[in-house]
C-alpha cells in the first residue's frame, strides 16, 4: 500500500454526500436526532420574534417522525431561481441559503437561524422530508424529500393561513437512535417559552407558556432549593435590536447556576458570561465596600465565592453573534458593552433597595472564602506532611482499621460501627478476604454547618476519609474520589436498632451528604439493618428485623414453637449471631442509600440536621406518624 498521493487520492463530495458522511461536523452531538428538531424550532421562534404567530405546534410519533409548524409568514411561493429551483426547494436543498444573512434584512441579525444550514442538515440527515409554505392569500407550495434528494412539488390554492409546516423522519443511518428525546425537547420548550411570554408551543396535545415570563424560568429552577434572599432581580430591558431578559437569585447551595441563551438559542460558554461574571463580581464588590461590609483596605471578594448558591437565567438578544459550530452552544464574538451596562446598574440599584439580601449575598461569599482558605492550608499542611515523611506506607490507613486483602476493591466493603466491641464482634466473624471494619468512637461531628477545615481537625471523620480513598477537592470545599481507586465497593454504616443507633447513621450520611455526595449518588453507601428478634427452634434460626415483620411472622407461624429472643446492641450479640444477622450476605439486610430528589435532599438534611431548631419541630409534628417506637 503507498502512502503517497496520487491523483486519485483527492476527492470532491458534494454538500449532501459530506454532510451524510460526517454529520457530527455539522450537528454536533448525533447520539439522536434532537438538533435536527432544534433546527426547524429555532426558524419557527425567529418567526415569532419579529412579530409572526404565537404558536408553534409540535408532534412526536411513535415511529420518530416529527412535526413542526409555525404561524409564521411562510416562503415566498412558486418563486424560480435561475438554478431552476423554487425558493422554498434551495432552503431546504442548497446549502447557505438563507433570508438571515443580512443585518438590516427582516431579522436585523439577531435571529438564531444565521448560518442558512439547519433546514438543510434535516432534511439530508432524514429518510424523507415534506415542506408546506402557506400564504394568508391562500397559495400554497408544497415539497417532497427522499434521503435528501427533491422529489416532487405541489402548488395550490387551500386555507387562507400563512406559515410553514415541516414534517420529516430522522435517519437510523446517522443516530445511535432515530427517535428524539421526547423529555428534553419539552424541557426546551418549557425554557424558551419563558423567554418568550406570549408564545405557546403546543407539544403533541401539551401546552407550554409561561406568561410571566423569566420569572417563571427562575423559580422553576430554584423550586427545590432554599433562597437566601427575599426578592430575586429581575432585568428586561432593550436599546435598539438589542435586549436583555435576565433572573439572579442566591441558594444555599455552594455551587453556581448559569443557564444563559443567546438569541433563544442554548449557550455554553463564551464573552457573553465572562462578562456577566466579571459584572457581579465587580459591582457586588464595590457595593459590599460601599456598605462598610468589606474594609477600604480588605481585598476583594473572587468571583468563585460570588458566585456561590448563584442561580441566573437570561436570553441575550444581539445582532452579528458569531458561533464556533452549527449547534451554536459556544460564542465566539458577540458585543458585551449593552450586557455589562445593564447588568451592571440594575444590579447596583436592586442592591440599594434590598440591603438585606445584599448583605446575605456578600456574607455567604465571605464564608465560602474563608473555607476556601482554610482548605488551601490543610492541602498545603497535608503536602508539607508528605515531603517530610517520605519513607511512610503510602497509604496512611487509620490504625483501627481491620482492613481486607482482596485485590478486587469494588468486591470489598467496609463496615462503620460504633464502639470497639461491636468492632470487635464484626472483625472476628467477618470475611477478611473481602469485608473489612471500622470502628469510630462515639458520635461523629455534626457536619451540617462544618467547614472542611473543621471536619479536617476531627479525628474520626478523617479516619473515614483515609479509609475510603477519599481526596480534598482542587477547590478545597469538597471531598472527591477516583472510582477506580477508591477501596471499598461497599460502605456499610452499621449501628445500634434504637434512637441512638439511627442518630448515628443521620451523622454519617449528613458527613457524606455535604462533603461527599457522589458517593451516595454513585451507589456506594448502605446502611446495616440489625434486627430486632431472634427465633429459634429444633431446625432452624430465624432473624427478625422489627415489631411489624414479628407480626407477620405470627400470622402464618405458630410462635408457641419458637424461642423468642429480643436482641440487644451489637456489642453484645454473640458471635454466632453477628455472623448470621449482620456478616454473611446470605442472611444479613443491608439497604442501599438512593436519593430520588437533590433539592428536597438538602432541605431535610437542613431541616433534621441544621441549628433551627424549629424547623426539627415542624420536621417532627408533619412525619411522627411515621416515626419508629424504641422500648
Amino acid at each position: 500500500m503507498s502512502n503517497f498521493y496520487t491523483d486519485e487520492s483527492i476527492e470532491s463530495l458534494a454538500p449532501l454526500e459530506h454532510v451524510r458522511l460526517r454529520p457530527g461536523m455539522y450537528i454536533g452531538d448525533n447520539s439522536t436526532p434532537m438538533q435536527l428538531a432544534l433546527e426547524i424550532l429555532a426558524n419557527a421562534i425567529d418567526e415569532h420574534n419579529i412579530g409572526h404567530g404565537n404558536q408553534i405546534n409540535v408532534a412526536v410519533a411513535d415511529n420518530g417522525v416529527i412535526w413542526i409548524e409555525d404561524e409564521g409568514q411562510g416562503f415566498p411561493i412558486n418563486v424560480m431561481r435561475e438554478d431552476g429551483k423554487t425558493v422554498l426547494q434551495a432552503s431546504f436543498d442548497e446549502m447557505n441559503t438563507s433570508g438571515k444573512f443580512s443585518s438590516d434584512g427582516i431579522y436585523e441579525g439577531s435571529a438564531l437561524g444565521l448560518h442558512g444550514q439547519g433546514s438543510k442538515l434535516t432534511n439530508f440527515l432524514s429518510n424523507w422530508l415534506e415542506v408546506i409554505s402557506h400564504k394568508a392569500t391562500g397559495e400554497y407550495e408544497h415539497l417532497w424529500f427522499k434521503e435528501g434528494v427533491f422529489d416532487k412539488r405541489e402548488t395550490g390554492k387551500g386555507f387562507n393561513w400563512s406559515g410553514t409546516t415541516v414534517t420529516f423522519k430522522p435517519s437510523a443511518e446517522f443516530f445511535d437512535t432515530p427517535f428524539v428525546d421526547i423529555k428534553k425537547l419539552k424541557d426546551f420548550c418549557d425554557d424558551i417559552t419563558c423567554f418568550c411570554p406570549k408564545l405557546t408551543i403546543r407539544l403533541n396535545d401539551e401546552n407550554i407558556q409561561h406568561p410571566n415570563g423569566i420569572s417563571d424560568f427562575l423559580k422553576k429552577k430554584t423550586e427545590n432549593d432554599i433562597e437566601i434572599i427575599n426578592n430575586p432581580l429581575i432585568i428586561q430591558k432593550s436599546e435598539g435590536k438589542q435586549k436583555l431578559d435576565l433572573g439572579l437569585t442566591y441558594t444555599s447551595k455552594s455551587n453556581s447556576n448559569f443557564i444563559v441563551y443567546v438569541n433563544c438559542g442554548a449557550t455554553s460558554q463564551g464573552p457573553h458570561i465572562t462578562s456577566i461574571k466579571s459584572t457581579i463580581t465587580r459591582i457586588m464588590n464595590k457595593w459590599a465596600k460601599e456598605q462598610g461590609i468589606l474594609k477600604e483596605k480588605e481585598k476583594n471578594l473572587d468571583g468563585s465565592s460570588l458566585q456561590e448558591g448563584l442561580v441566573l437565567v437570561c436570553n441575550i438578544t444581539a445582532e452579528n453573534v458569531s458561533y464556533n459550530a452549527q449547534v451554536k452552544s459556544t460564542v465566539t464574538k458577540i458585543d458585551t458593552s449593552f450586557i455589562s451596562s445593564t447588568l451592571g446598574q440594575q444590579l447596583e440599584i436592586w442592591l440599594d433597595n434590598n440591603p438585606t439580601d445584599g448583605r446575605n449575598i456578600i456574607e455567604k461569599a465571605l464564608l465560602a472564602r474563608r473555607a476556601a482558605e482554610a482548605a488551601k492550608k490543610a492541602r498545603a499542611a497535608v503536602k508539607a506532611k508528605v515531603k517530610t515523611e517520605p519513607k511512610k506506607k503510602s497509604l496512611n490507613l487509620p490504625s483501627k482499621l481491620a482492613d481486607c486483602y482482596g485485590q478486587d476493591r469494588s468486591k470489598c466493603e467496609i463496615y462503620i460501627t460504633e464502639g470497639d466491641s461491636a468492632g470487635g464482634n464484626l472483625k472476628q466473624v467477618r470475611n477478611n478476604e473481602y469485608q473489612a471494619v471500622l470502628p469510630v468512637r462515639g458520635k461523629i461531628l455534626n457536619t451540617q454547618k462544618a467547614s472542611l477545615e473543621k471536619i479536617m481537625k476531627n479525628a474520626e471523620i478523617v479516619d473515614m476519609i483515609n479509609a475510603f480513598g477519599l481526596k480534598v477537592s482542587q477547590d478545597g470545599k469538597r471531598l472527591t474520589y477516583d472510582k477506580s481507586a477508591i477501596r471499598y465497593g461497599k460502605i456499610i454504616i452499621m449501628s445500634d436498632a434504637d434512637v441512638d443507633g439511627a442518630h448515628i447513621k443521620n451523622l454519617f450520611y449528613t458527613f457524606i451528604w455535604n462533603f461527599a455526595p457522589e458517593l451516595i449518588q454513585d451507589g456506594f453507601v448502605y446502611a446495616g439493618v440489625p434486627p430486632l428478634f431472634r427465633l429459634k427452634n429444633n431446625r432452624e434460626i430465624i432473624y427478625i428485623k422489627d415489631d411489624e415483620e414479628l407480626a407477620q411472622f405470627k400470622e402464618t407461624h405458630d410462635i408457641s414453637k419458637y424461642q423468642v429472643s429480643r436482641l440487644k446492641g451489637l456489642g453484645e450479640m454473640s458471635p454466632e449471631e453477628t455472623e448470621e444477622a449482620l456478616v454473611n450476605p446470605e442472611t444479613r439486610i443491608i439497604k442501599q442509600i438512593t436519593i430520588e430528589d437533590f433539592g428536597k435532599a438538602d432541605i431535610l438534611f437542613e431541616q433534621l440536621m441544621g441549628k433551627d431548631a424549629e424547623k426539627r419541630k415542624v420536621y417532627i409534628r408533619d412525619n411522627s406518624e411515621r416515626a419508629t417506637i424504641y422500648v
